[in-house]
């Protein structure tokens, strides 16, 4: 009687399974089948039109073209003639092979591509013969065209889907195109669209014979997303002219909004060149880790420099808010700071006030380190506890978001460096003062901070007190990108009322100061010069090179429409290289043009190479680089 039920219960245990099985596969998972396992149906895919890309003027920076890819599903191919099949697509038979045995080995029930981008000769040709081939076919492919050469950095560039990444995200098929840097990956979401799918009936000669289930299972592809940028590609165009033959990076933002307006690497590259074919070729070159321009590499996001003299605004507000200066507190300089009792212990200084009360204003107009030592120390020790006095310090300067990404939309950068308390007691191991660190009071020591970061510093100053993450993306099919966030204010920790003496001495630069050779008639510029010293290490040997030239500006001082940052790398002073491009570059964006008694100027930054000061840098070994600042 047990043995009888217990078959009984086993039958019916069966009997449920089953049904259950077969229920599943036709009810439930009926609108998730895909008959691309089915070897007498053969998959097209229909990919979209990738979303074209404008800059805030809507002038095209990136387009379309038509490239032709032979795709191949490795468990429908059958016996064929290889040698024919070579000599149709110019191949070896050995590359043949290699291709197929790739395919087959990470998929066999997968289209992937065979051989991509024909030439349209070559696509006429093959595809009336190629229904010989079973297994192989055409697929039409959308691949990127960049009509102006310029920002290669912003958009990025598309490249192939690799097989790791094909496994684990479903959408995409390994050979498949893909947002790789840049704009491109960033908002990959809303350019890549949507593909569709149409299946077909074949007989076994791999003809065609109609619809799959009447395309009741087919899909329609949906064109990806048009993006506005903030970029002005004109200004960036022009930025990117002014720094032929020089390295570094450009960063100009629009302070009332957060808006990068131009955002530029030097060297950079042709993004056409990272199109198509000769994509590999290129990128070989482009990314050669012994090329020491580093063309790929944004220097704008990424590299970290010393701020130098920009940063003493910096400790000069920080000095305010801390109660340890006024606007009319002074100090003297004799040719330098002493902050030890060593001779060694003395920091030069070039303002050429000797022996003379010097206040805030004259002090950022001629880049007193007197002036800022002496702040810095004032703001480290004002309750006799160092370690508190920097964390202090370090959350005032983070506020204007340096020592972090930012949170901009792109996706490379770099935190830069921002000391903290802790930071030095694991250094010094407690035994440390402001003396121990004092370089950084005029943005040398270990603080580090990208170009980036720098605008987005000169943009909160303009803005007395506040900034607008940057951003690159402006609107996503003509509206506004109010859904991601870049529209909240982000406030400093230095009240509005102390931003006025201090932007009323960078005026001063430009008018008495430092930068007063790079004046524009009719605009009232605001800014810093700085310099960077700049040292390397060449076969064992540690040699001196040209300083960096730096300068942080905005314009104009009332209602500011810009704010910028300069580093060219090797540049020499400051007020030499770095204020005169930037005096151009607010020209050019507030007028539209450079006027006749600037051309003069216009003219020598683009004749200044920087190549041989570079060339120096080419060793017989490895080159490591040192940087500081005075």
């Amino acid at each position: 009687m047990q043995k009888s039920f217990l078959l009984y219960f086993l039958i019916t245990l069966v009997g449920v399974v089953f049904i259950g099985r077969l229920f599943q596969l036709q009810i439930i998972r009926g609108e998730k089948y895909d008959p691309i396992h089915n070897a007498a149906v053969k998959t097209e895919y229909d990919y979209p039109e990738r979303g074209y890309i404008y800059d805030r003027n809507g002038v095209l920076l990136v387009a379309n073209q038509i490239s032709y890819d032979v795709m191949m599903q490795p468990n429908q191919v059958v016996a064929l003639d290889t040698l024919e099949f070579c000599k149709l697509l110019k191949i070896t038979k050995k590359d043949f092979l290699r291709r197929y045995q790739k395919a087959d080995a990470f998929a066999s029930y997968l289209p992937s591509v065979f051989l991509k981008q024909l030439a349209k000769e070559d696509f006429a040709f093959l595809q009336e013969k190629l229904h010989k081939y079973r297994g192989f076919f055409i697929q039409k492919r959308i691949i990127r065209e960049y009509p102006i050469n310029a920002a290669a950095n912003v958009l990025g560039y598309i490249g192939e889907v690799n097989e790791q990444l094909a496994k684990t995200n479903s959408y995409y098929q390994a050979g498949e195109l893909i947002g790789k840097d840049g704009i491109e990956k960033q908002y990959e979401d809303f350019l890549r669209g949507r593909k569709g799918k149409k299946y077909f009936n074949r007989n076994n000669f791999n003809k065609v014979t109609g619809s799959f289930k009447n395309g009741d299972k087919d899909t329609l592809a949906k064109n990806g997303k048009d993006l506005k940028l903030t970029l002005d590609i004109q200004l960036q165009e022009y930025a990117q002219k002014l720094m032929k033959g020089k390295r570094g990076g450009i960063v100009a933002i629009e302070p009332s909004t957060g808006e990068i307006l131009a955002l530029v690497t030097a060297p950079s590259y042709d993004p056409n060149m990272l199109v198509g074919r000769k994509r590999s070729k290129n990128s070989v070159i482009l990314m050669d880790p012994e090329n020491l321009a580093k063309p790929t590499y944004d220097r704008g996001l990424k590299a970290s420099y010393p701020p130098g003299s920009p940063f003493k605004m910096m400790n000069a507000l920080i000095g305010l808010q801390e109660g340890v200066i006024t606007q009319k507190t002074s100090f003297y300089c004799y040719h330098g700071y002493q902050y030890g009792g060593r001779a060694s212990d003395f920091m030069g200084c070039h303002c050429g006030i000797y022996g003379q009360p010097i206040q805030l204003k004259t002090a950022i107009a001629k880049s007193c380190n007197s002036y800022f030592s002496n702040i810095y120390k004032r703001i480290i020790q004002k309750n006799n506890k160092p370690s508190e006095g920097l964390d202090a310090w370090s959350e005032h300067v983070k506020s204007f978001g340096l020592g972090n990404y930012l949170g901009y939309d792109l996706p490379q950068g770099s935190p830069g460096l921002i000391p903290t308390g802790k930071y030095y007691d694991d250094m010094y191991r407690y035994a440390w003062s402001a003396s121990t660190n004092i370089s950084n009071a005029i943005g040398q020591g270990e603080v580090q901070t990208t170009p980036i970061q720098l605008a987005n510093f000169t943009a909160a100053i303009a803005n007395k007190g506040f900034f607008y993450t940057p951003h690159i993306l402006k609107e996503v099919n003509n509206t506004p990108i109010d859904f991601l966030d870049f529209t909240k204010k982000k406030q400093t920790t230095i009240d509005r009322e102390h931003f006025t003496p201090v932007i009323e001495a960078m005026y001063e630069v430009f008018n008495t100061g430092t930068g007063r050779w790079s004046q524009v008639k009719g605009i009232e510029i605001c800014g810093k010069t700085g310099t960077s010293e700049n040292y390397a290490v060449v076969n064992g040997e540690r040699i001196k090179l040209e300083d960096h030239s730096i300068l942080v500006a905005f314009a104009p001082k009332d209602n500011p429409k810009i704010a910028l940052a300069i580093f060219v790398e090797n540049g020499g002073y400051g007020s030499a290289i770095a204020a005169p491009i930037s005096s151009l570059l607010i020209e050019q964006y507030l007028n539209g043009k450079i006027s006749e008694a600037t051309k003069y100027r216009e003219t020598n930054m683009m004749k200044i190479s920087l190549q041989a000061e570079y060339d120096k840098l080419i060793p017989k070994k490895k080159v490591e680089i040192e940087e500081g600042t005075k």
